[in-house]
């Protein structure tokens, strides 16, 4: 078990308005980290952070990544270095075909030009495996997908790219009971004891099959709570009234 991430006192503004005041979190490789809050707590807020979205300015504290202080870093850095995230609502990319983002991205990532034939018959089985049909590599991304579609190609991404940290911001959202089953799936096969996960989630659907190993609750920008999966269920009876 290797650090992957940790977080120390990370304070982060939107303009003149500081939404997360004091983070502290460490993830080690093996482990699913489970992010609850009710809305506007900031649990996109952080992911953002993590992933240097400009619109999120870190105004306090450190992120560091394998041991390294990433704070400079900018976005596709990090992205080169084996984090990923997926989106509440996927942005569509007009004039750019599925198959040939994946491709490009993958190229990014791993440094090298994949195989068109090797690439071809990973993509193609990912795709079998989240029920997307194989037309979809030729369509531009997200243009005409439905919001269950979108999703599944996120997790495509997360599949091709194979990252190291994977964070993913309400991938359930949308979905209907058997698209989250096989999302589930393919998430749960993603995982292995060299990546980390954070997911965040308002339901248990999504990790029906999936092990939480910590799960924290968000209020107001810090983390009052982080405990075993049984907080999901104390959260799914009593709400977040409670915290």
């Amino acid at each position: 078990m290797t650090e992957i991430l940790k977080i120390n006192n990370l304070h982060v503004s939107v303009g003149e308005t500081e939404i997360l005041k004091g983070i502290n979190l460490q993830i080690n490789s093996g482990e699913v980290h489970v992010i609850m809050g009710s809305n506007g707590s900031g649990k996109s807020t952080l992911m953002n952070a993590i992933m240097a979205n400009p619109v999120y300015q870190v105004t306090e504290g450190e992120i560091l990544y394998k041991g390294e202080k990433i704070n400079d870093w900018p976005t596709d850095k990090r992205a080169r270095a084996g984090i990923f995230m997926s989106f509440q609502n996927p942005d569509a990319i007009a004039g750019v075909k599925l198959g040939d983002f994946l491709r490009q991205a993958k190229e990014q990532v791993s440094g090298q030009r994949p195989s068109i034939l090797k690439f071809s018959k990973e993509l193609n089985k990912e795709m079998e495996s989240l029920k997307l049909d194989e037309t979809y590599r030729d369509r531009y991304v997200n243009v005409g997908f439905s919001g269950g579609e979108r999703k599944k190609s996120e997790i495509l991404q997360l599949k091709i790219l194979n990252p190291t940290l994977a964070m993913l911001d309400e991938t359930d959202s949308g979905l209907d009971v058997d698209a989250v089953r096989i999302v589930s799936k393919a998430i749960k096969e993603y995982i292995n004891e060299d990546k980390a996960v954070i997911i965040i989630t308002h339901h248990r659907e999504l990790l029906e099959n999936i092990k939480a190993d910590y799960v924290h609750v968000l209020k107001d920008g810090k983390i009052l709570y982080t405990g075993d999966d049984s907080l999901m269920d104390k959260i799914e009876e009593k709400g977040y009234e409670w915290v």
